[in-house]
């Protein structure tokens, strides 16, 4: 009786819950900080999948399981490349937003650290070499002031908003009432679905039911 227990017990240790197939024993990982076993393929794939999303804590994939799995027990199981990234995660979730900044420029986009506490203007990205405002969080101005410039992105961004709107009505755009993001009607009906997913009346902006009548000519 004793031996058909310890049977069933390895039997079970030995089933892979992510791909349903029975495995060896050397082919399975278990995660210590929980009693789940899962083979080392799924298990390799499921810290691959985390890892690009950029999680913090690789969870166990087990269902309705709350446990982590142990960072190093695993590490063998992904690419030297894939735990580069991992590690570079775990480190980039130890800093506080208020101390990261990004190099502005788009082909680089370097994530820099200011651990001084120290306010700093003009900065250089040690990755790409080129000098940008870590106040405006743009290309250095070498000709203006934060605040001179900050004036005068705002004019600019205040005469955009002004040539959006001179198109919007030539083209009898409509603007969701929920996102604030204008959307035109090329063809069909007056039932509009924004992407946020609100529907709405294209001719007067009223939320959409199965209702709505439009007296809007």
């Amino acid at each position: 009786m004793l031996n058909l227990d310890k049977e069933d017990e390895d039997q079970l240790n030995n089933f892979c819950e992510i791909c349903l197939d029975d495995k060896e024993g050397w082919e399975m990982f278990k995660n210590y900080s929980c009693s789940h076993s899962f083979c080392y393929e799924c298990t390799g794939k499921h810290i691959m999948a985390r890892i690009s999303e950029k999680a913090k804590v690789i969870g166990c994939p087990g269902i309705s399981c709350g446990a982590a799995l142990d960072v190093n027990a695993c590490r063998f199981l992904i690419p030297e490349e894939a735990r580069i990234q991992w590690d570079e995660s775990v480190c980039q979730s130890m800093i506080l937003d208020s101390q990261k900044l990004y190099c502005p420029f788009r082909d680089c986009s370097a994530l820099l650290v200011n651990d001084s506490g120290e306010s700093i203007e003009r900065n250089k990205c040690p990755l790409c070499k080129r000098s940008f405002c870590a106040v405006c969080r743009v290309p250095w101005h070498s000709e203006f002031t934060c605040k001179e410039f900050l004036k005068l992105n705002a004019k600019k961004r205040g005469k955009g908003e002004e040539m959006v709107k001179i198109l919007a009505k030539k083209k009898n755009w409509q603007k969701c009432p929920n996102c604030k993001v204008f959307v035109e009607r090329t063809e069909g009906c007056i039932h509009m679905t924004c992407r946020c997913e609100h529907e709405f009346c294209y001719k007067c902006g009223a939320k959409w039911t199965a209702a709505h009548y439009c007296r809007k000519k």
